[in-house]
């Protein structure tokens, strides 16, 4: 038997992986796919995770692995106005650059040195909880045990499935494309860096396109359609379709060379009522969905895991009692909860065809945040520095 079984090897999952073996915590991963994913996906460290990350001497690392960016303050909605965390008492007033497979490697590193064991290819097929407080995972055809198991296993978390724990919310209405892409021309309509998400972001022909420069002619592309693109997110993503949305908006110059790691995300937002289930913890996509607005999910997966894998670690080696772990729901479930919230107040405001009402909205919010304490405002919330956390 271990100490703990984390489902699930994304950023969550191995952060949580890091700070429980950090503190001696035997920590075992088990991970569906058979080797990382190298797609960009998420790629914003936010000042709050750049902190804890900085505590536990990760920063560097993953510094070492980072996009060039000019140092532009954070966002809402894409509105352009630069959120400003420097009036902040941190050390990161900027956003961090790191494609999230980098993270994911990092992560992965430092966990196993510290001790933990990361198992891939090794999906879940069946969590049965005794009446001792234990917990046992079918995995990989192997049967394990431990004194609790950790759901980072993302949105479509098996664990959640498996227990029948309700997953309520709001269905998506929307998709659209993410893609690590290479061209092999391009017009002087593509970012040549990448500054505030408002100056790499265009829309034309009923089309929209986030382009990120990530180096030697490679781009994260993000875009969509105007009319939301259907709700069918299993649908494959081809070339032409991706080649054809960067003639229409960058014009016939920027030409599509590689597309690689290419899949479709939707704006579903939903949340797990508990986030403790007996023996078992939610924590990351597996706890918690939202709108892709304002680089959210990565940084409050890894926050859920700094929480949850220090009471953990406080009840496992430190003596504390084990009714700690229910502050885990009471610490993260109103975060998740107001992120949910700011994100879709985004997905409303960004909105690629938006009525006359929502341009007027857009007006008024860009004129309050040009003054400097709604500015603040936001940006504690979308950086996370308005959130405490015990560093130590």
């Amino acid at each position: 038997m271990t100490d703990v079984i984390v489902a699930g090897a994304g950023p969550t999952g191995l952060a949580l992986a890091c700070e429980l073996a950090q503190a001696g915590v035997g920590t075992l991963v088990v991970e569906r796919l058979p080797e990382p994913l190298r797609q960009t996906k998420g790629g914003a460290l936010q000042p709050r995770t750049q902190e804890l990350f900085a505590e536990r001497g990760l920063l560097e690392p993953l510094r070492a692995r980072s996009v060039p960016t000019e140092a532009a303050g954070g966002h809402f909605a894409m509105l352009p106005v630069p959120l400003d965390c420097t009036v902040w008492d941190t050390a990161h007033p900027h956003t961090l650059a790191v494609p999230q497979w980098e993270v994911e490697e990092v992560l992965a590193e430092r966990a196993v040195a510290l001790g933990a064991t990361v198992l891939r290819d090794t999906p879940v097929t069946a969590v049965e909880q005794d009446g001792d407080g234990g917990v046992t995972v079918t995995a990989g055809g192997r049967r394990l045990t431990a004194r609790y198991l950790a759901a980072c296993d993302g949105a479509h978390s098996t664990v959640r499935k498996l227990l029948g724990v309700p997953f309520p919310g709001r269905a998506g209405t929307f998709t659209a494309v993410l893609a690590d892409v290479t061209l092999s021309s391009v017009s002087d309509l593509v970012p040549a860096g990448i500054g505030h998400i408002s100056t790499l972001t265009r829309e034309a022909g009923g089309h929209w396109v986030m382009l990120a420069p990530l180096g030697g002619g490679r781009y994260r592309f993000t875009g969509g359609t105007a009319d939301g693109g259907g709700q069918d997110k299993g649908r494959p993503v081809t070339f032409e379709e991706v080649a054809h949305a960067l003639r229409v908006v960058y014009g016939e110059q920027t030409v599509l060379a590689a597309m690689e790691s290419a899949s479709r995300f939707g704006d579903a937002t939903r949340q797990v009522e508990a986030y403790r289930v007996g023996s078992v913890f939610f924590a990351g996509d597996a706890a918690h969905i939202h709108p892709p607005f304002g680089g959210q999910g990565l940084n409050l997966g890894v926050q859920d895991a700094v929480s949850l894998g220090g009471k953990l670690a406080a009840v496992l080696r430190g003596g504390a009692p084990s009714d700690l772990l229910d502050t885990y729901h009471a610490e993260r479930h109103p975060v998740g909860a107001w992120t949910l919230h700011i994100t879709q107040a985004q997905r409303a405001l960004a909105h690629p065809n938006p009525g006359p009402d929502v341009v007027e909205l857009r007006r008024f919010l860009t004129e309050l945040l040009r003054g400097p304490e709604a500015n603040k405002q936001l940006a504690g919330l979308m950086s996370g520095l308005s959130r405490p956390y015990d560093l130590a």
